[in-house]
C-alpha cells in the first residue's frame, strides 16, 4: 500500500464536478527504496472511465511505498495498488448500523 502523507493523484475536475466516481488496480514494480519503477506501470482492472485511469497512472511515479523484504533485505517486487475516486459528498459503499 502506498505510504505518501498527501496523495499525488488529482481527481479530474471535470469528473469530480460530475459526480462520476470509480477505482483503478494499478499493477507496478517498486524498487528496493519504495519508489516506482520508471515505466513499469500498467492498469491492472480499469474503472470504465478512461480520465481516471489517466489520472491514475500520470500519478503513479509519485506515489512511494515501503519496500517488499526478503530475509530481511529490501527487494524489488510488484504490487497491485487501488486507487480510489470519490467525491466529498460519497457514501461508504458499506456503511454500517
Amino acid at each position: 500500500m502506498a505510504i505518501n502523507a498527501v496523495s499525488p493523484v488529482r481527481y479530474p475536475p471535470a469528473l469530480l464536478e460530475q459526480g462520476i466516481e470509480g477505482q483503478v488496480l494499478l499493477r507496478l514494480y517498486v524498487d528496493s527504496t519504495g519508489r516506482v519503477i520508471p515505466d513499469s506501470t500498467r492498469i491492472a482492472e480499469s474503472s470504465g472511465y478512461p480520465a481516471l485511469d489517466s489520472a491514475a497512472l500520470i500519478a503513479s511515479p509519485d506515489l512511494r511505498f515501503s519496500p517488499a523484504l526478503h530475509q530481511g533485505r529490501p527487494i524489488a517486487a510488484p504490487f497491485i495498488q487501488p486507487v480510489q475516486f470519490r467525491g466529498p459528498r460519497a457514501r461508504p459503499k458499506n456503511p454500517t448500523p
